[in-house]
Formats: C-alpha cells, sequence, structure tokens
C-alpha cells in the first residue's frame, strides 16, 4: 500500500476529503517522526510501539575488498507489533 492508497482509504473511511485525509495522515507521520527525533517513544494501544534503538560505533568490512571499515554510531527507528495487530494479522 503506498501513502496515496492510504490516504484514499482513510478518506473513504472517515466521509473526509482527500485534503482533509491527506494532511491527517501527514499530521500522523510528522508527530511520529518529531516524538522520535527528541528521544520519546509513542505506543499506539492495540497497534504497536516506535522507539529509537542507539546503535554503536563498530567495525565492518568492504565486501568487495574484505578492508575493515569503520561504521559510525547512529539512531534507529524501531517498531513492535501490539497484541491487537497480531492478532489481526494472524487471524
Amino acid at each position: 500500500m503506498t501513502k496515496n492508497e492510504l490516504i484514499a482509504l482513510v478518506a473513504d473511511k472517515t466521509s473526509m476529503t482527500k485534503t482533509a485525509a491527506a494532511s491527517a495522515v501527514d499530521a500522523t507521520f510528522d508527530t511520529i517522526t518529531t516524538t522520535l527525533k527528541g528521544g520519546g517513544d509513542v505506543k499506539i494501544m492495540g497497534f504497536g510501539n516506535f522507539r529509537v534503538v542507539k546503535r554503536a560505533a563498530r567495525e565492518g568490512r568492504d565486501p568487495r575488498t574484505g578492508a575493515p571499515v569503520q561504521i559510525k554510531a547512529a539512531n534507529r527507528p524501531r517498531f513492535s507489533a501490539g497484541k491487537g495487530l497480531k492478532e489481526a494479522v494472524n487471524a
């Protein structure tokens, strides 16, 4: 599903215009992104949790040459599915 398909489905299910649905979807994504950037977690009951995981710097290998390469420390977003989502997918 693409973002445009998601917006169209939200518009249909909520009787909103596509413009209003696009604003709602964008606001939702922006809020999640801003919260994660600030170091917070987003917990949506029955759906799942978004959080940031800190990855330490480490040494890797260049696949072409086999030479060691330093990989910088980084923050990575993670999503854990909630019970409701897991049950819906497995039903």
